[in-house]
């Protein structure tokens, strides 16, 4: 039975890895997927990994119906045996539906990618619909690391190399940018709530034990 499955994790724990790995398996076997992407750090149309995998996918710009588009590509005769998106977070909410219905109606299978919460913490809307409509959730194994070695769970945005907690919901940057610009950084709830990135706690030279000095 065809499925809706939400692979989630933090920034820089595989996501994109794997959903070139699945279109890899699956057209190994003979069967053809399509591809559809938000804002990826490639550009327009791309789907990439930071382990400089890309192949070009479909731009899910907010007016692209996607539901509407499995159908004409399967009415002009074209094969469409399952459904890949990445950056599913940058999703509206009724785009989400429209996986949903593919699922459903065209019995394809949809693998969706994506971080489920912002800088702020709060969750993408695309994200929050995915949990939930999908049938399955998966949160990746491969865990990303806070500079601290403690499990990475949060996505903090930076600008300058410190963190800042205001500002709109999605900028799209990477953990790769240099410090001047806006960037991302994966932490651990702890410093995520101290707003110490590895920036700030190298200019502070503070232990990740050290206690704040007021309560938060």
């Amino acid at each position: 039975m065809s499925e809706l499955v939400f692979f989630s994790g933090t920034m820089d724990c595989g996501k994109s890895t794997l959903a070139l790995q699945i279109e890899h398996n699956r057209t190994a076997r003979g069967l053809q997927g399509l591809i559809f992407t938000r804002d990826d750090r490639a550009g327009v149309g791309k789907l990439s990994s930071r382990l400089g995998l890309v192949t070009d996918a479909v731009e899910a710009g907010p007016g692209l119906d996607l539901y509407g588009y499995v159908v004409e590509q399967l009415s002009r005769g074209g094969r469409v045996d399952y459904v890949i998106v990445d950056e599913a977070q940058f999703l509206l909410s009724g785009q989400i539906d429209q996986l949903a219905r593919i699922v459903d109606d065209l019995e394809l299978d949809v693998f969706a990618f994506g971080i489920t919460t912002d800088f702020r913490t709060r969750l993408f809307p695309g994200s929050q619909r995915l949990i939930e409509l999908a049938d399955r959730l998966e949160t990746l194994q491969v865990e990303a690391m806070c500079w601290c070695g403690a499990r990475a769970t949060h996505n903090a945005r930076t600008v300058g190399g410190e963190m800042v907690v205001e500002g709109e919901q999605v900028v799209v940057g990477d953990v790769a940018q240099s410090a001047a610009e806006v960037g991302y950084e994966v932490l651990c709830r702890r410093h995520h709530r101290r707003r110490m990135t590895s920036a700030t706690a190298r200019a502070a030279a503070l232990s990740p034990d050290v206690l704040p000095v007021t309560a938060t």
